[in-house]
């Protein structure tokens, strides 16, 4: 762009002492252009006018950043409406049980334990083995074939000669047979949603679980 001389940006008062308010504008807004285009028109010398098309070029340089920013506004703007329409949406699963990724749970007296498994393919022979906190097998869930999908399971909370485990964190291990190999697949585990907490970054929802803690809502499977 043209290179406008110190006495144009002292006829327009940019240069000198500004108010602490003013002083904080680093960057020119749109009417700042638009004086400064049309000073350029009334100081620029007789000899040498300004080309039309590097006039034209300013111009088109100037709309397309006022664009841009306009287009950065209103993306922001609908991001921040999809947001808020997200968290309203997940307020609504608080007090309810989602399946999410994990491989442990808390069993409550008396209570149960339900979760899944994400089968990528059809397999034979699904069973889920359950450890103690020590790592003990305390009981094993046969679940026979089973089709590709989510496969749920639940237990009862009793060992494997039928008395009740004691309240505690117990995990979850699965597998079955695929294209004849022995494999071992992903479980998924149900869990209480306490809260829901829009992220610090302004990137999307967050559910407050009762046992797997804070997970984002995009990794939610089920809701049951």
């Amino acid at each position: 762009m043209t290179v406008i001389n110190n006495q144009v940006l002292s006829d327009l008062g940019i240069g000198k002492p500004q108010s602490a308010a003013a002083s904080n504008k680093s960057q020119l807004g749109q009417q700042d252009f638009l004086k400064l285009m049309t000073t350029q028109l009334n100081n620029q010398d007789p000899m040498k006018p300004m080309a039309s098309g590097e006039f034209y070029s300013q111009i088109a340089q100037f709309s397309s950043v006022a664009g841009i920013q306009d287009l950065q506004k209103s993306f922001t703007q609908v991001a921040s409406a999809m947001l808020s329409s997200q968290a309203l949406q997940a307020s609504s699963l608080v007090g309810r049980d989602v399946l999410v990724p994990g491989e442990s749970g808390g069993l409550s007296d008396g209570g149960q334990l339900q979760g899944a498994i994400n089968l990528p393919l059809s397999a034979k022979g699904v069973q889920v083995d359950i450890h103690d906190a020590g790592g003990s097998l305390i009981r094993t869930l046969d679940l026979g074939d089973q089709s590709a999908g989510l496969a749920k399971f639940q237990w009862d909370g009793r060992d494997a000669s039928g008395q009740p485990a004691a309240a505690g964190t117990y995990s979850m291990s699965a597998r079955g047979i695929i294209d004849g190999q022995q494999t071992g697949l992903d479980t998924l585990i149900a869990d209480r949603v306490d809260s829901v907490t829009i992220n610090q970054s302004g990137q999307g929802v967050s559910l407050n679980l009762s046992g797997h803690g804070a997970m984002d809502l995009a990794k939610v499977q089920q809701i049951m």
